[in-house]
């Protein structure tokens, strides 16, 4: 777990308004549940044999009540609670986005900590494959809001209940056949869970698992449909993707249409974003049947592969920083000061130094302009106070102009201070 400074804390902030723009045009409204649940609710909706359930989640018990509860370790569970008890879906489908802390307890490894970030969106209610493309096409545009490169799209389908029981003893089969070959995992989930085995990352695996039997190949008329509903609503927006015959992705509430954003700039994991289509999870958590699709992107992830790709996110800077000489003209300045935050000016005030008498010196004051990244000084000298005005000076024009500006018509001029003023 980490803390993230100022410095660091700017870059989240613009993919978040980013996020927040993009989720405004598409009509999606933001949800906010709690990080902790009970923990029945993940264990039903994430498979008592995932390894989130199984290793990775953060369970406790409740001392006042002896209540089994569980820091989230994803959100969908959380926002599919929320809605059925809330009774969200009774006037039709909704489409929902979440920011928020995740927490599991896995490997740190290169932009993965156990107290994690997730931003997703959520469409309940909608059965159609137009949702599942657009949300694809959601997550794509936020790539390209951000600048991102190299991402690609891999989708596939698991089909419905019935079509992966008859894959699944398809698979157990050929599985039993090449046990000698399966690592303890794989041989612990060969009869629970034998879909996650095709997403093993044991090298010793790969030609037993290219070799299995493909879901894909048990599905029926209805389920390749809509996978090529998908897949032609992405072709025309000129989205590429490719079918990944593996890709299972990591929960047992999937059906139908799952996809990956992955890069290849991040190390073995390389997936940035995922999800896919959960039709039976409301009713799992107890509401009526009702279809659902969504995905999750990992926020330090996609702040790794900015980095790593140069996107640097644009520095947050005051429009000013507020010159003042000494303690005398203290209470005049922040008077001043207020005014034009009011009218929608960013300042940064200066503040006397410890250790120092007064508020230092000119010069002094002049590099913390500089250093701030303030575009302009508005300088609170004693003589230009006694006429009712205040001087303006330019930091970042090369010249360092001055003019001088009246306090009593600073609605008029405040505007021009601002960063695209």
């Amino acid at each position: 777990m980490n803390d993230i400074l100022p410095s660091e804390s700017a870059r989240w902030e613009w993919l978040e308004d980013k996020v927040r723009g993009l989720m405004a045009r598409y009509a999606y409204r933001n949800v906010r549940t709690p990080i902790v649940e009970p923990t029945a609710l993940f264990v039903r909706g994430l498979g008592e044999v995932t390894d989130i359930v199984e290793k990775e989640m953060y369970s406790f018990e409740d001392r006042l009540n002896g209540e089994q509860l569980t820091l989230r370790p994803e959100a969908t569970a959380g926002v599919v609670r929320a809605v059925v008890e809330h009774s969200m879906l009774y006037e039709g489908g909704k489409r929902l986005y979440y920011m928020g802390p995740m927490f599991r307890h896995e490997r740190p490894q290169r932009g993965r900590y156990r107290q994690f970030h997730q931003i997703g969106a959520e469409a309940l209610g909608f059965p159609g494959p137009e949702v599942d493309a657009e949300l694809i096409l959601l997550a794509d545009g936020l790539w390209r809001e951000l600048g991102l490169k190299g991402v690609r799209l891999e989708l596939n389908s698991l089909g419905e209940p019935h079509e992966r029981k008859a894959h699944r003893e398809a698979l157990i089969a050929y599985l039993e056949q090449h046990a000698y070959v399966l690592d303890e995992d794989a041989r612990r989930r060969l009869h629970s869970n034998p879909l996650r085995i095709l997403d093993t990352k044991n090298p010793a695996m790969q030609a037993i698992v290219d070799s299995a039997p493909r879901l894909i190949d048990f599905l029926g008329p209805q389920s390749i449909a809509h996978f090529d509903g998908v897949k032609a609503i992405l072709t025309a927006n000129g989205v590429q993707w490719s079918v990944n015959p593996r890709l299972v992705r990591g929960m047992d509430y999937y059906n139908l249409t799952v996809f990956e954003f992955v890069t290849d700039q991040l190390g073995s994991q390389g997936t940035i974003c995922g999800g896919g289509r959960y039709d039976y999870l409301i009713e799992q958590v107890g509401g009526k049947p009702a279809p659902a699709v969504g995905w999750a992107l990992g926020v330090e992830r996609v702040l790794e592969l900015l980095k790593e790709q140069a996107c640097e996110a644009p520095q947050v800077c005051a429009d000013v920083y507020a010159v003042i000489p000494s303690p005398a003209e203290v209470p005049s300045a922040m008077k001043v000061i207020e005014q034009l935050r009011r009218a929608g000016v960013s300042v940064q005030m200066h503040a006397a130094p410890a250790g120092a008498e007064g508020m230092g010196s000119m010069k002094s004051q002049f590099k913390k302009a500089d250093a701030s990244g303030a575009i302009r000084a508005v300088i609170f000298g004693q003589d230009e106070l006694s006429r009712g005005m205040v001087t303006v000076k330019a930091l970042r024009d090369g010249a360092g102009a001055q003019s001088e500006h009246p306090l009593a018509s600073i609605e008029q001029w405040a505007p021009t201070l601002q960063s695209n003023g």
